[in-house]
Order: C-alpha cells, then sequence, then structure tokens
C-alpha cells in the first residue's frame, strides 16, 4: 500500500474543480441545466475509469485461470426482478418537506421533527417506499404489459446464465463469472459529485462453490485478494476493510465484507464482499421453473452451487482514486524562488497520460519535428501527450492531471541526441539518450 503521507487534504470543491477544468468529469447536458445524478466523462476521466477497469479486469480475469469474462445486456425479462426481490423490496424511505418543497432520504437526515434545508419543524411527511429501478418499455406500447426496467445492478444477468456459461465454458465450481457494465438506480438524493449517481459502472464477481465446506475459506480468500488489490492504489490511512456484525447482514447472507474510503464527507463503500449462499440461483430456479443446479460428473451428484460475491463501484472508485491522488506541495523552483504546485500522485498503472513529450521551442521546427517522432514512437506502447512552449508552464500542467514522466527535447538533442526525462513525485530530471527513453519507461511501468 502507498505508505501513510503528509499529503494536502483535498476538499470535494478542490476536486471536482480540477476535475472540470483538466476534463477529468463534466456535469451530463450542461448547456441544459444537467441533469442530477449524471456525469460525463471528459478525455482524461475516460482513461482515468479505462485504466481503473483494466486494473480491476487483469487482476480478476486475465491472471487466473478460475474466472472467465461475461456482458450481459441492461435489459432483461422483467421477471428476472421479481425473482431477485428487487420488484418488491428494492427501495429506500423518502421524506418530503411541506414548506420548501424538497425531497431527501429518510436514513440520510439526523432526524425528522424538522427540515435539514429550511429548517421548518414538523414540515416533513411521513417515510414512504420509492422503488429505486428506472422503469421504460419494450416496444411500440407503453402498458403495463411492456414495462421494463434498466437493471439496477448487473449481478442477475450472471446467474440467470450461470448454466450456460458453464456448459459453454466447460467449468465446473469452483470457479467465478466476472463482468463490468453499466446500472442505473433512481436514486433520491444523488450527491457527492460522482459518489452516488443514477447512471454508473460495477465491476462484479460471482464466484460458484460447491456444498462442500469451503465456501467460508472462498470468502475469506476473496477479502484478501480485494484487500491487496486496493492497498496497491491507495494511501494507507485512506481504506478500510469492515466486516459486518451478523445483526447487520441480509437474511441469506453468511458474512459481508465492505471496502471503505475516507471521502472529505467521511466513510464511503467502495465495494463488498459477500458470501450470499444459495439465495440468488434458488430464487431464479423457483421463479423460472428452470433447472440452474450443477451436475458434477464425477461425483453424480447434483447441487445448487453457494456464491461469494464481489461488487465494486467503477465511478466511486475512479473517485477515490482521484481525490486519494490530489496533492499540493510547496518547494524551491530553479530560480530559488518558493513555489506552489497542485500534483495528483496517481499510481503510475492508473495514471491517464503515463508521458508527456515537450518541444522546447516551438518555433524551431527540428525540435518540435524530433518531439514529435518521439511521441509517435512512445504512444504505440503507453498512452501520451504532445506539447510545447514554456517548460515551466508545462510540467504544471501536467502536474496537475498525474502524468509521472516528462520527456523535454532541446537543443542539446539535436547535438548529442540526448534528451531530459523529468519525474513527476521527486522532480528529479535525468539527462539520457533519446533511444533509451522507451526501454526505461517500459521497465518502471511494468515494476
Amino acid at each position: 500500500m502507498i505508505p501513510q503521507t503528509q499529503r494536502y487534504q483535498p476538499s470535494l470543491e478542490d476536486v471536482s474543480a480540477l476535475a472540470k477544468r483538466r476534463g477529468f468529469v463534466f456535469q451530463s447536458s450542461e448547456i441544459y441545466g444537467g441533469a442530477g445524478g449524471v456525469w460525463d466523462y471528459g478525455p482524461l476521466g475516460t482513461e482515468l475509469k479505462r485504466n481503473v477497469k483494466q486494473a480491476w479486469w487483469h487482476e480478476i480475469v486475465e491472471t487466473r485461470d478460475d474466472v472467465v469474462p461475461f456482458d450481459a445486456a441492461i435489459l432483461m425479462n422483467p421477471q428476472t426482478w421479481v425473482a431477485s426481490g428487487h420488484a418488491a423490496t428494492f427501495h429506500d424511505k423518502m421524506v418530503d418537506c411541506r414548506v420548501c418543497k424538497h425531497r431527501f432520504r429518510a436514513d440520510h437526515l439526523p432526524s425528522l421533527e424538522k427540515c435539514p434545508d429550511c429548517g421548518s419543524k414538523g414540515s416533513l411527511t411521513e417515510p414512504r417506499d420509492f422503488n429505486l429501478m428506472l422503469k421504460t418499455f419494450l416496444g411500440p406500447a407503453e402498458d403495463t404489459a411492456s414495462q421494463a426496467w434498466l437493471r439496477p445492478e448487473t449481478a442477475q444477468g450472471i446467474f440467470v446464465n450461470f448454466k450456460n456459461v458453464a456448459q459453454a465454458a466447460r467449468r465446473k465450481p469452483p470457479f467465478g463469472i466476472a463482468q463490468i457494465g453499466k446500472a442505473f438506480r433512481n436514486e433520491i438524493t444523488p450527491g457527492n459529485f460522482t459518489f452516488r449517481t443514477r447512471e454508473f459502472e460495477q465491476a462484479e464477481l460471482e464466484f460458484f462453490i460447491p456444498p462442500d465446506g469451503t465456501d467460508d475459506q472462498w470468502y475469506r480468500r476473496w477479502v484478501e485478494v480485494r484487500m491487496a488489490w486496493y492497498r496497491r492504489y491507495l494511501v494507507e490511512d485512506r481504506v478500510r476493510f469492515r466486516e459486518l456484525a451478523k445483526e447487520e447482514l441480509a437474511h441469506y447472507a453468511k458474512g459481508l465484507t465492505d471496502v471503505e474510503y475516507h471521502f472529505p464527507w467521511g466513510w464511503g463503500e467502495l465495494e463488498s464482499i459477500a458470501n450470499r449462499g444459495t439465495y440468488d440461483l434458488t430464487a431464479h430456479i423457483k421463479e423460472s421453473g428452470k433447472d440452474l443446479s450443477f451436475f458434477d460428473e464425477a461425483n453424480k451428484a447434483k447441487y445448487v452451487p453457494i456464491v461469494v460475491e464481489a461488487s465494486a463501484g467503477v465511478d466511486r472508485t475512479a473517485l477515490a482514486l482521484l481525490i486519494d491522488a490530489y496533492d499540493k506541495q510547496r518547494y524551491v523552483d530553479q530560480t530559488g524562488k518558493e513555489a506552489e504546485r497542485v500534483v495528483l500522485r496517481f499510481h503510475r498503472q492508473i495514471a491517464p497520460v503515463k508521458v508527456a513529450v515537450f518541444a522546447l521551442a516551438r518555433n524551431k521546427p527540428e525540435l518540435v519535428e524530433r518531439a514529435r517522432s518521439i511521441e509517435h514512437d512512445l504512444r504505440r506502447v503507453m498512452r501520451t501527450q504532445y506539447d510545447e512552449g514554456n517548460i515551466g508552464q508545462l510540467y504544471r500542467r501536467q502536474d496537475e492531471v498525474g502524468t509521472p514522466w516528462c520527456v523535454t527535447i532541446d537543443y542539446q538533442t539535436l547535438d548529442d541526441g540526448s534528451v531530459t526525462l523529468r519525474d513527476r513525485d521527486s522532480m528529479e530530471q535525468t539527462r539520457l539518450a533519446a533511444d533509451q527513453v522507451k526501454a526505461m519507461l517500459l521497465e518502471r511501468l511494468a515494476g
């Protein structure tokens, strides 16, 4: 894990302002006043999310031989959500203020005695159920028969396809099915930037286990795997792993551990790892009338597998990484003056841009041509940016978006073929041959 540091503690306003200015996150359809709880990812935000998903995918799918990939549709038969319990029980308690007309989640309020916005006492309505699923219609008619929902989670697509995947991939438990995809929840009060939204991405693993008494071992093992992943990318004292007490668990769960990050407003959940028993497959067997059990040829035994689930929020993880990386540093510049910089200290594998290549003088065609050539060569193997102009401004710009390395092509390059390689965190500059840059950067990225 990244060691505990005296790193600057940013506010949510610090982070959201940088996110818009540098092209990480924009408000969706902002020119029309936006859409509540919906966000667009700009050029750098798209790369950041892509790197988060790739880091998860590499850890969960690519490096293992007991997990297979999957990609379920967003739209499913409505009976799916009846079987899963979402149609009947996927609710939050909602209250309205009769005075200011604002709406709140009841469990987010310190008290129901007065409105938190206008302060009116006795103005809040009685809590009532609000179903979080977003409705839509399949086909030309908008009636009850054609009603469907946008999926509120990606897991059910895996459960209903368990038998198809097991047969097609020729797998037997213990094995897992993993996917990354969009989900939708009609949150009553979205907020805290991209933390609580109505459209988001999930990275989910459903790991199927035979009823041989090893499910708790697998649950503990997956908690350790996910702990190691977060420890690779987050500052030590800002992430914790909280195992829920028995009285906090759903009736079907045998164990659940939440991965939480300390955001500017407090601790917030990034991921849950749960031993869900046989609840999900059993529910779909009952509702559909189809046999989703597994037949073990070796033992001539038929059983419903136990499921351990690891479900992570991609958007929340990207936000945590953005906040975690944000730092302000005072330093002495090359002229001896004290200066301050904002720097995003992303892990090199998470950083949206790996290396920026600069031409020191934009009015010198030979410098620009050489810089363009080096950047184009590096672009084949890593995400790059090209820029030119004042070197101090160029460095500050790349620090603020978290680029780990900068390569500067200057007049000495034309004489001896050497370039300057500058490190984001230490700010150290090293002179080396231009033809050594690619190999060195690839070694550091892999290290």
